[in-house]
């Protein structure tokens, strides 16, 4: 099981889709804060249903919140570096609390 908790920093606008025309998937970026600026690591977050409802609604660039769900290693479909794996962390949401609010 890959169940973890994060603090993250919200780098991009939440982005809401529908799949099927009926299920909501919202999808954004999001930063693990770091003492090195220079190596800087992001997650993709998918968050589903009402829960991503309400982030859209409610979060916004620049708020630090606390994440719970699922991990996966993707593949990333443009890779601009070839030296780099090709692959990014995502992470499937099924919790999240405000942490730092702006």
């Amino acid at each position: 099981m890959n169940y973890t908790s994060f603090l993250v920093k919200i780098v991009e606008k939440p982005n809401q889709i529908f799949v099927n025309k009926i299920i909501p998937l919202t999808e954004m970026t999001v930063q693990i804060p770091q003492v090195r600026i220079t190596n800087k690591k992001t997650i993709d977050l998918s968050i589903w249903g009402k829960l991503g409802y309400d982030i859209t609604q409610y979060y916004q660039i620049n708020d630090y919140v606390i994440v719970e769900g699922y991990l996966s290693i993707r593949d990333d479909l443009v890779n601009e570096d070839l030296s780099k794996s090709g692959k990014r962390v995502n992470m499937s949401v099924s919790k999240i609390y405000p942490f730092i609010l702006r």
